[in-house]
């Protein structure tokens, strides 16, 4: 045992797990990491090859073959490719970049409306652009649609594409025309593509997929995203749809908003089991972390905006009472997004300070499209934090509410830039590199 990386065991009797397959599967891919990018980026003659050597059985399960597969996979790895090669790499995850970017204009409309088109326009630029060169992707090699589908991991990163497509429509109701009935139209077609989407890829994950509870990571929440989405939508449209149309898009809001909030709801349950029974993930695995700040703080968002819409939206005869009934709702929904901004914040703590070993372990921390996890959910605690200062009038808790987008925006900058500097290293859209590299008995070379 002592020859497995101390990072992900220690010795018995210090509060530390028993090595398991996990931690072979993670040796294996941190010398496979380093195998490739001392082949891709040094000459021939001066390429060195690190042979793995961990024990052949853990927990007495044979693990040599996994080890064997280390040693032998720079057989298959070429040392460039083109861009239609590399396009094969082009997986779900690009879909995070419109994610973040919208976010970001969300984040910024209530301050800086000029900045909030630049980025609600790159948004949509970068919306075209994904959908184009995935569309290219599953065109040139057919069968990765179907793996994508398949893959355990590419396959979580399905409904970024169903969000992000979810965020323009958010976008373009603070942006785009005056508030007309295609908009309306769209916010229901947004509600309709949210369930379809969350139900259906939850169901091809259960149907195609065996996880175990130390494989997990919040992006198991994400399949429920959309229609995380949709209680924020909702008190945009809200805000100026007559009184009638009002009360029907919060009714849908509240609806789907605790839908998607409390699967999950259920899913964190999973999440503080697993830290609890396997300890934090590996390092490249906990940006993903972050992800679960998202469902509460896009549910306070949602919950009191669509509150504060409320007054002008019901009629008179609403419950019988129906201004006192808006206003006891508003302050029901105002102190309940106090309550999951709370826990928002507490997991945003957890998830910043899951990083801290990963800030002195260079090399280990490598980019990956991941990192747009840093950003999203983040921009759901800033509009969430507005939202609280708002709607109890506190100066400070708006003052913080600002340094958080500032912060969100520069945190935008970084990511991309590295990811730019990820690609050009051929750390992104590379074999063995991405999101849909072999992994957990899955092999991309058996689809063809």
């Amino acid at each position: 045992m002592s020859s497995l990386d101390p990072v992900h065991v220690s010795a018995a009797g210090h509060g530390y797990r028993k090595a398991g397959i996990d931690d072979a599967e993670a040796y294996n891919h941190s010398r496979r990491y380093l195998q490739l990018q001392d082949f891709l980026h040094k000459p021939p003659e001066q390429t060195t090859y690190i042979r793995s050597s961990p024990p052949s059985y853990i927990d007495g399960e044979d693990v040599g073959d996994r080890f064997t597969e280390t040693d032998q996979f720079m057989e298959h790895v070429p040392r460039n490719l083109n861009w239609r090669r590399r396009v094969k790499h082009f997986t779900w995850v690009f879909f995070t970049v419109p994610l973040a970017t919208g976010g970001i204009a969300n984040v910024i409309k209530a301050s800086l409306d000029t900045i909030g088109y630049i980025f609600f326009i790159l948004n949509l630029i970068f919306f075209v652009t994904v959908s184009i060169l995935i569309t290219v992707r599953f065109a040139i090699y057919p069968r990765t649609f179907r793996a994508s589908f398949i893959h355990p991991t590419e396959s979580l990163f399905i409904p970024a594409s169903i969000i992000s497509f979810s965020v323009i429509l958010l976008n373009l109701s603070q942006y785009g025309m005056a508030l007309n009935d295609a908009l309306i139209a769209l916010f229901w077609f947004d509600c309709a593509l949210a369930i379809i989407g969350s139900v259906g890829i939850y169901l091809v994950l259960w149907s195609t997929q065996t996880f175990t509870v130390a494989q997990m990571t919040p992006i198991w929440i994400f399949p429920a995203y959309p229609l995380l989405i949709i209680g924020p939508h909702a008190g945009v449209l809200s805000s100026a749809a007559t009184p009638a149309r009002a009360l029907e898009i919060i009714v849908g809001g509240v609806a789907l908003q605790g839908v998607g909030f409390m699967v999950s709801l259920m899913i964190y349950s999973a999440f503080i089991y697993r830290l609890m029974t396997q300890k934090l993930p590996t390092e490249s695995l906990r940006p993903a972390m972050f992800v679960s700040v998202g469902p509460s703080a896009f549910t306070v968002a949602g919950l009191v905006t669509m509150a504060a819409n409320l007054q002008r939206a019901v009629p008179d005869d609403f419950m019988t009472d129906g201004p006192r009934a808006a206003f006891i709702l508003r302050v029901i929904a105002n102190f309940a997004g106090v309550w999951l901004w709370g826990l928002s914040i507490w997991f945003f703590l957890v998830s910043v300070f899951a990083h801290y070993s990963c800030v002195n372990k260079s090399g280990r921390f490598q980019f990956a499209m991941s990192w747009y996890s840093f950003v999203f959910p983040n921009t759901a605690l800033v509009t969430a934090t507005l939202a609280i200062g708002d709607a109890f009038g506190s100066h400070s808790i708006q003052v913080l509410g600002t340094v958080m987008a500032v912060m969100v925006i520069i945190l935008w900058f970084i990511v991309f830039i590295m990811m730019i500097r990820a690609v050009k290293l051929k750390h992104i859209l590379w074999p063995h590199m991405g999101e849909d590299k072999d992994e957990g008995g899955f092999k991309r070379s058996e689809m063809g």
